[in-house]
């Protein structure tokens, strides 16, 4: 008996995934908010039926995909704020982290970039909750730090999101690279986000003056 459960739910988390990856697929060139159930249960070969087995709507299978796109990044933001090294090294491992994950990544990253702001209001609040997660993480990190002293949580925290959005923004540079790529664009890219992680961490040695 445990075998055949367990054969069912391999079953049922593979039909899951099937899903996810047909909806990340058709969302490369439209948004969520166009994207009918109708066409991503034809991707994935199954009946209309099947989807309400696994999601209740496709809303539903947005929040998701938001936790599949940006679930697995926490790692990823903690270590880019590790205070192993110096503030350049911790730069240049941060940037290109970014870049590596974008191009492990890249319709994960665009549909977080497009529905981060997009008309389906339970994806727009998973990625908030995701990104608050991001910074009170980065926050903790950053509290390590010795130059942290003195600093309240508040300070802290808003730091936490100039840096979490300061990502997201490279990711988007670098995802655009991808789909128009042109001679020297990603270094540009790479160079404009070394500028501005720099400026950040000057603002963040002199904030306490």
């Amino acid at each position: 008996m445990s075998h055949t459960l367990g054969v069912r739910q391999a079953q049922k988390q593979k039909t899951r995934q099937a899903f996810l990856d047909a909806a990340l697929a058709l969302l490369e060139e439209q948004s969520l908010s166009s994207l009918g159930l109708r066409e991503v249960t034809r991707a994935v070969g199954v009946a209309p039926t099947a989807f309400y087995r696994h999601f209740r709507s496709t809303a539903d299978l947005g929040v998701a995909l938001v936790d599949e796109a940006l679930g697995s990044l926490h790692p990823m933001v903690r270590t880019t704020v590790s205070t192993a090294g110096d503030s350049e090294e911790r730069i240049t491992r941060a940037v290109e982290l970014i870049a590596r994950h974008v191009d492990a990544y890249p319709a994960h990253v665009r549909f977080i970039a497009r529905e981060r702001h997009g008309g389906v209001q339970p994806v727009r609040e998973a990625i908030r909750a995701q990104l608050a997660r991001f910074a009170e993480e980065v926050k903790a990190e950053l509290a390590k730090d010795p130059q942290a002293e003195g600093w309240n949580d508040e300070d802290l925290l808003m730091l936490a999101h100039l840096y979490v959005d300061q990502m997201l923004i490279t990711a988007s540079l670098f995802l655009e690279t991808l789909d128009s790529p042109e001679d020297g664009e990603r270094e540009r890219v790479a160079q404009l986000a070394t500028r501005q992680l720099r400026l950040i961490t000057i603002g963040r040695r002199h904030w306490l003056d």
